[in-house]
């Protein structure tokens, strides 16, 4: 998803914790410095507190955001049909982000910590992952990347009893809010690679909005810290260019992608569908946990550059040299 980003959630997903269960007590039974729960106990704006739980566990222990939807090509004009025509599903989208609210230790300021994998999977099946992907456009086939960003980082946030989020609506018995996100950066200035983008600059549209249950709000908004995950439904949207793998240049090849799709809440990834766990055992274990402590965030494009350029070890542009097929 992917972002990206999801901030608010994002605002918008791994191996167990090295330094033990997040949220565990200290040996004397007083909280561990990083235990989220006594810094979340001190706000009292209902908003503040809903916006915290989307964060993470106010607990401090993993939760999930399960993920799930659609990708079309979005191409002005139609103007690569046949090859490719505007509002063609080109792949369906399963995956999720683990995260976990982590307090700088002995103070009043909250990170959200997470990793997400989201897999391309075949447009007719969803639980049918992709590994090879045919270019309609220059007839190669090319390795499939799902999204794997480790990390995705926000904060630190400082915490205060007036700390708020986002403004609240009651639609019908569900309180909503959203999170309109514009991005831009460029690539060519902070990567030094272009990645066949117009000057160099990724520029995409995350939309979010947010629902929980109003009975949800009020059990989960009294005072102390709530136990577990809130039950929280996303719809998210994404207009970005062609997926770094497809190598198809946006200064060339006219279109865009656009994404579609829902989020909910998972207490832990213990409750992610065995068929994606199964996907995620064999050959991203990373991904089973959120990350221990705070640290360099990425997203899709920087997730590419790292793992599949080596990091500016070869250019995208070599990469789909060496990579498509006939």
């Amino acid at each position: 998803m992917i972002k990206k980003r999801l901030a608010g959630l994002l605002a918008p997903l791994a191996l167990l914790l090295t330094t033990g269960a997040a949220g565990a007590s200290a040996s004397d039974g007083a909280p561990a410095p990083t235990d989220p729960g006594p810094v979340y106990a001190t706000v009292t704006d209902t908003s503040g507190k809903l916006s915290l739980q989307t964060f993470g566990r106010p607990d401090g222990k993993d939760m999930v955001f399960r993920i799930s939807g659609s990708v079309y090509a979005n191409i002005e004009g139609n103007s690569l049909d046949p090859a490719m025509r505007h509002g063609q599903k080109l792949f369906n989208i399963e995956g999720y982000n683990i995260r976990r609210l982590y307090r700088v230790p002995d103070t009043n300021q909250l990170y959200q910590l997470s990793r997400e994998i989201v897999f391309y999977t075949d447009p007719a099946d969803p639980q049918r992952v992709l590994r090879e992907w045919k270019n309609p456009i220059d007839g190669k086939t090319y390795p499939v990347v799902p999204i794997n960003n480790d990390t995705v980082n926000f904060g630190p946030f400082t915490i205060t009893p007036s700390y708020a989020g986002p403004p609240l609506q009651q639609l019908h018995d569900e309180t909503v809010w959203t999170s309109d996100i514009p991005v831009r950066t460029n690539f060519a200035t902070t990567l030094g690679e272009q990645f066949g983008l117009v000057g160099g600059v990724y520029a995409a549209q995350e939309m979010f909005d947010f629902s929980v249950d109003k009975r949800e709000v009020a059990a989960r908004t009294e005072a102390g810290v709530p136990d577990g995950a809130m039950k929280t439904k996303i719809s998210w949207a994404r207009t970005s260019p062609w997926a770094p793998f497809m190598c198809l240049p946006e200064t060339a090849v006219r279109g865009q992608l656009t994404y579609h799709a829902r989020s909910w809440s998972l207490g832990s990834y213990a409750a992610i569908e065995p068929w994606l766990r199964a996907e995620i055992e064999a050959s991203h274990p990373l991904y089973k946990a959120a990350p221990a402590q705070p640290g360099p965030s990425e997203n899709s494009w920087t997730s590419f550059y790292n793992k599949q350029l080596g990091k500016g070890a070869t250019t995208w542009a070599s990469w789909c040299a060496a990579n498509g097929h006939a």
